[in-house]
């Protein structure tokens, strides 16, 4: 059986599908699995062992090549790329992302059941349109990693199991033990906390001086801390590490996201915003800190127990807007405090060594 899914980004998505993935190979262990993805959230699955091939489809720069005029080479390019992806002939096709972007990559694949959610699902741009078997749509407040298994389940998959098998290889946790220790950090009895503040809306960002006084106040209780995010986050989290009255590791956008997953993996607790690396640190089992506002942690929080949400419980929240309907206020973020961060990573951390 050949198989194909297609979920393209973003970083937090992918995460979400990896447990699919999983459960598909739990089911059909001889199946030639291919997955149809965009650069930035490749690494989560390149090398994954329940993956035979993944395809990565370079739409945002073909994209920008088009606009500039280089429209011959951008069509020889998604020409032979289209040739690639047809080339196997799927029996299979699972369409996870249900956007109209996804669902031309389903089309072009010629397989013979294509499947996905159809029509009723929020910001699905008609995408049902494009499948051959359409699975009722579901609930958007169930959480987005269940979607997928429920996409599952009602193609007769039975996926009781959350499993990701992230490709953490012995070679990548020397590597990132190596940094560590260079950089003062010695294992023991010291503690180890990633804090990645930074995410792409400007509604889901905590104030940035709030990061350095929880980073503060986490060195003092004897932590080790770290500062991660992606190149995009490079200066705001160097503007964060200089205002600290003490020293921290900044690996913003010096890590891939395997070594990102490394990272964390060997971290005590993570402390983040509503953004993909959250979802990493809880597909890694580490406990997360996760500072939500606009957006709802029943739907997109990290998944799983062992985990502290904080939020405000306003009555506007969540309102999942990129901008703040009430004057740019964003009170949903602000009224989380410095303290609060402090003790649910402190309570994390107690209730890991005990």
């Amino acid at each position: 059986m050949n198989i194909l899914i297609v979920k393209t980004s973003a970083i937090g998505d992918v995460t979400h599908t990896i447990p699919a993935l999983n459960c598909l190979r739990k089911q059909y262990p001889d199946a030639h699995i291919t997955w149809l993805i965009e650069p930035a959230a490749a690494d989560l699955v390149m090398g994954h062992g329940a993956v035979d091939v993944v395809l990565v489809a370079e739409r945002q720069k073909w994209l920008k090549e088009f606009r500039a005029g280089q429209w011959l080479s951008v069509c020889k390019k998604f020409m032979r790329f289209v040739k690639r992806l047809r080339s196997r002939k799927y029996d299979l096709v699972l369409d996870f992302q249900g956007l109209l972007k996804s669902s031309l990559w389903v089309v072009l694949s010629g397989g013979k059941r294509r499947i996905g959610f159809g029509r009723g699902m929020q910001h699905s741009e008609c995408s049902w349109l494009f499948l051959s078997e359409r699975i009722p749509a579901v609930d958007m407040e169930i959480h987005a990693l269940d979607r997928g298994l429920i996409l599952l389940r009602e193609i007769g998959l039975d996926c009781p199991d959350v499993v990701y098998n992230f490709p953490i290889t012995d070679l990548l946790q020397y590597k990132i033990g190596g940094l560590l220790k260079k950089a003062g950090f010695h294992g023991g009895t010291q503690a180890l906390v990633v804090i990645n503040p930074q995410t792409t809306w400007d509604t889901k960002l905590w104030d940035d001086e709030r990061f350095v006084q929880v980073a503060d106040r986490l060195v003092e209780q004897g932590c080790f801390v770290v500062l991660s995010g992606g190149p995009g986050d490079m200066e705001a989290n160097r503007a964060i590490a200089e205002r600290m009255a003490y020293s921290v590791l900044d690996m913003t956008g010096k890590s891939s996201l395997k070594e990102l997953a490394t990272l964390y993996r060997q971290a005590d607790v993570l402390i983040s915003t509503d953004t993909g690396p959250m979802h990493i640190g809880a597909a890694v089992d580490t406990p997360v800190v996760a500072l939500f506002g606009p957006t709802a942690p029943w739907r997109t929080g990290p998944y799983g127990a062992g985990h502290q949400v904080l939020r405000s419980n306003l009555p506007c929240s969540p309102c999942f807007k990129r901008e703040c309907p009430r004057s740019h206020n964003k009170e949903c973020m602000d009224t989380i405090s410095v303290a609060q961060v402090v003790d649910a990573t402190m309570q994390l951390m107690e209730g890991r060594s005990g």
